[in-house]
């Protein structure tokens, strides 16, 4: 069986030959490039001098090529857009090291030197004569926003400045993702995981914009989330408008992507936090359910991808909302948040919504614990999770630098040690 079979029979909850196991496919199921760094080695894959890509400098996450997918079993493979969060693209690699001393490849655009307080500052399209949009404080892993919010003047609050990150697809673009998706589906028997952006209503990552020179509107974190209750039909406004917009790109998308791609990344908005969900349910139905189903229902009715929503936290209550609105898969699958035992999710939602995630914690057992522990959790959640289908193994959101390789090769040894069917 191949990779890109047994996801789609995972996808349909219809049991495969083992679980699908994804890594690296998209920005909420991959590693930090140092831990990428520890695992190649290990797995004797490089010479220490070799250096490992940063193919999303945000989150510092590293490449997983495919000599590391095939040592590991890795079942889908990732395409996502030409740009990085900074806006530069992501080519002309150059040699970088991160603060923990790990030889990478950082594009052309990561142009950056050290402040006078051993910061590090990020700039949008890696222009440094306009203000930074993200910092990594000295000895970091990764950078954090600078949110560029300037006063605001509810009087003159335009919703055309909350949407000017999102226009019609470029043609460089399309020919972009016709071009990877063609070399990807051929050259691989990977299940491609795609994020062509665009629909990430109220991704808090994404409101301040830091791929913008200068961003207008709501851009500050804690002023848009109070605007989702003080500016709700300002809020919505924006989102009529983006979800317009990428409704026509979809539909420009897929003239050239073809039904190459087995799923894609819809909403990366957190809605929980560690007990509980972030807003009420009504909020929810009110503000974001109508433009989750405008594009879930177009995507159904006009491609055979299968939609996917990332929220961390408890957001059980929520689930069926999301159900609701048309998603087909759910991610992180946070089981050490409020209510998300992972037996209870797979009794109650285990037929309607596939678990993409959930293999394992990465907030404390896979970085604190031992590799016995880890192989305990791995088998435990295989175990509640693959019956049936509907499961596809990731660890609890990206696997963060300082893991001990010792627990990461026990997660993926665990993987292919209790993932075949019938689950023992």
């Amino acid at each position: 069986m191949t990779s890109r079979e047994r996801v789609r029979l995972a996808l349909n909850h219809r049991e495969p030959d083992r679980v699908p196991l994804d890594l690296g496919g998209g920005p909420v199921t991959g590693m930090h490039v140092d831990s990428v760094y520890a695992l190649r080695q290990a797995l004797g894959l490089d010479a220490p001098s070799t250096p490992v890509k940063v193919v999303e400098p945000y989150q510092m996450l590293g490449e997983i090529g495919l000599d590391l997918m095939e040592a590991v079993g890795v079942d889908v493979i990732g395409l996502s857009p030409p740009r990085t969060m900074f806006g530069f693209p992501n080519s002309g690699w150059k040699p970088w090291t991160t603060f923990q001393g790990t030889p990478v490849l950082v594009p052309e655009g990561f142009n950056t030197a050290p402040e006078a307080d051993g910061s590090l500052l990020m700039y949008p399209e890696g222009d440094r004569s306009v203000p930074a949009t993200g910092r990594m404080p000295a000895g970091g892993w990764y950078f954090d926003t600078i949110v560029p919010q300037q006063p605001i003047d509810d009087e003159a609050l335009n919703p055309d400045e909350n949407t000017e990150e999102f226009g019609p697809v470029s043609e460089a673009d399309l020919a972009y993702f016709g071009r990877e998706t063609e070399r990807l589906y051929t050259s691989t028997d990977k299940a491609i995981y795609a994020n062509f952006g665009g629909t990430g209503f109220g991704d808090i990552a994404l409101v301040p914009a830091p791929w913008l020179k200068h961003a207008r509107g709501i851009r500050g974190v804690e002023e848009w989330y109070m605007s989702t209750l003080t500016r709700r039909d300002y809020v919505y406004r924006v989102f009529e408008r983006q979800c317009a917009v990428a409704l026509e790109n979809l539909a420009r998308i897929h003239d050239v992507v073809g039904d190459r791609v087995s799923a894609l990344l819809i909403s990366g908005a957190d809605f929980g936090t560690q007990r509980g969900p972030f807003i009420p349910v009504e909020t929810y139905r009110d503000l974001y359910q109508p433009f989750h189903r405008q594009v879930n229902d177009w995507l159904h009715r006009h491609t055979p991808w299968k939609t996917f929503i990332h929220s961390c936290g408890g957001v059980r209550p929520l689930i069926p909302e999301f159900i609701e609105s048309g998603f087909d898969i759910l991610n992180p699958v946070q089981c050490s948040a409020a209510r998300m035992d992972a037996g209870e999710l797979k009794r109650e939602f285990g037929g309607q919504i596939v678990f993409w995630g959930g293999g394992v914690d990465t907030q404390n057992t896979l970085p604190f614990g031992t590799p016995d522990e880890v192989r305990t959790e791995v088998r435990e959640r295989i175990r509640t999770f693959a019956p049936g289908g509907g499961f596809v193994f990731n660890t609890v959101h990206n696997v963060q630098s300082q893991t001990p390789v010792r627990n990461i090769l026990a997660l993926y040894e665990s993987v292919r040690e209790y993932g075949g069917y019938p689950i023992r």
